[in-house]
C-alpha cells in the first residue's frame, strides 16, 4: 500500500497511527524517497508481504532534505531514500537522520559504503564504466586514461556538473589531488567529440552514430537499454555498445549509491530500522537488480545477467565518505576549465 501524501505526525502518534488489515492493526512506517516509484514498489510490497508492515510513502522527485527539514519535529519521516551519496550526506550534515545500531547493516554493507557513524547506507550502487563501439580494440582503460590525446575527439559525457560526474571527479580528487584533477579535466574535455550534456544513454547512441568511441556512463543504463525497457531503438543503441569496467591507476571502479537513512525525529523508529534491514536482505538485494539493472552492496547476492555480463566489478575502496569532500571543489573545477562551454 502506498499512498501520495501521510498524515500529520500528532495524527500518526494517535489513533491514526495504526492501519485496520484483515480484522487486526497493522504496523506501519512513513518513507520520503526521490526514487522513482516503479523501482521501489516491488521492494515495499515484499516487504510488507514479509513482515505485514505497511509502508506509507511520499515520493519526492527533489527537495526531500528541505521537506524534512521543513516539518521539523513533527515530521512524520520515518526513513528518507534518495539517490547520490552527496544527497545522503547532505541529510546527515543538516542533522536530518539519527544513528542506527544494528549488527545486520553493519555486516551486510562494507565499510565504505555506508557512514562511519550509522547515520546513513547504501542499499544499491551503480558503477561509472566507459561504453566503448563494440568493434573497437579496448577491453581495459584507467580513469587517468581518458584524458589521453590518443582520445581526441572520440569521448562523450554529460555535463560535467552533473551529480553523476561531480561524485566521479570527486573520487579523482581522492585519489590524485586537486591540481592534477584540473589536469585531468582539460584533457578530457580536449578530447570530448561533442559538446558535455545529455544523458548517459546520448552516449551509447551517440556511439551508434559515430559521434564518438568511446562514453563515460552509469552502468544500469545499458540493462535498461538492452533489456528493451526503453523501446527498441534505445535497445539498439545497447547492443552497439560493450562496456569496460575501469579504474583508478591505485584503486577501483568508481561507485555512486542509492541509499536511506533512519529520520531524526521517526515516530516509528523500529519499523524504520527494520526495513532498512530487510533492504539488505539476499531477496531484496536481488529485487533491486530485477528493478534497475543495479549492483547489490551485500557481497554474495547473484547478480542480473545482463550486469554479471560487464565482468567482476572491484569497487574502489575509497570511503564515500571521503569522496563526498571534495564535491564543491569538483564542481568549481568543472567550471574553472568551462568543461560544459
Amino acid at each position: 500500500m502506498t499512498v501520495a501524501t501521510i498524515l500529520p505526525r500528532a495524527m500518526l502518534a494517535g489513533a491514526f497511527a495504526l492501519t485496520w488489515a484483515g480484522g487486526a492493526f497493522a504496523q506501519e512506517l512513513n518513507l520520503y524517497t526521490s526514487r522513482e516509484p516503479g523501482l521501489i514498489e516491488p521492494l515495499l510490497n515484499a516487504f510488507t508481504e514479509e513482515t505485514g508492515v505497511v509502508v506509507n510513502t511520499v515520493f519526492l522527485k527533489d527537495g526531500v532534505a528541505e521537506r524534512v527539514a521543513s516539518e521539523g519535529e513533527s515530521s512524520p519521516a520515518d526513513v528518507l531514500m534518495t539517490v547520490d551519496v552527496g544527497n545522503l550526506a547532505d541529510l546527515t550534515e543538516q542533522g536530518l537522520t539519527q544513528p542506527v545500531d544494528s549488527k545486520i547493516l553493519q555486516d551486510s554493507i562494507p565499510a565504505n559504503l555506508r557512514d562511519p557513524g550509522n547515520q546513513w547506507f547504501a542499499l544499491s550502487m551503480r558503477a561509472r564504466v566507459v561504453y566503448a563501439a563494440k568493434d573497437l580494440e579496448l577491453d581495459k582503460i584507467t580513469y587517468e586514461e581518458l584524458a589521453d590525446p590518443k582520445w581526441k575527439g572520440k569521448v562523450c559525457i554529460r555535463s560535467g556538473q552533473h551529480p553523476y560526474n561531480t561524485a566521479l571527479i570527486s573520487a579523482y580528487i581522492a585519489h590524485n589531488g586537486a591540481e592534477q584533477a584540473k589536469e585531468w579535466l582539460t584533457g578530457l574535455k580536449a578530447n570530448l567529440g561533442r559538446k558535455a550534456g545529455g544523458g548517459d544513454r546520448d552516449g551509447a547512441k551517440d556511439i551508434l552514430g559515430g559521434i564518438c568511441d568511446i562514453a563515460v556512463a552509469n552502468s544500469y543504463y545499458v540493462g535498461l537499454m538492452r533489456s528493451g525497457k526503453g523501446g527498441d531503438e534505445q535497445r539498439a543503441w545497447g547492443d552497439a555498445i560493450k562496456v569496460i569496467l575501469p579504474t583508478f591507476e591505485k584503486g577501483g571502479t568508481h561507485v555512486n549509491i542509492s541509499g536511506a537513512a533512519v529520520a531524526k525525529y521517526a515516530p516509528n523508529k523500529d519499523q524504520a530500522v527494520q526495513f532498512l534491514e530487510f533492504l539488505v536482505s539476499d531477496e531484496a538485494q536481488k529485487l533491486y537488480g530485477a528493478a534497475n539493472f543495479e549492483y547489490p552492496v551485500k557481497p554474495g547476492v547473484a547478480l542480473d545477467p545482463i550486469v554479471a555480463s560487464f565482468g567482476d566489478l572491484k569497487v574502489d575502496p575509497t570511503p564515500l565518505t571521503e569522496i563526498v569532500t571534495y564535491r564543491k571543489q569538483a564542481s568549481e573545477l568543472v567550471d574553472e576549465v568551462g568543461f560544459d562551454n
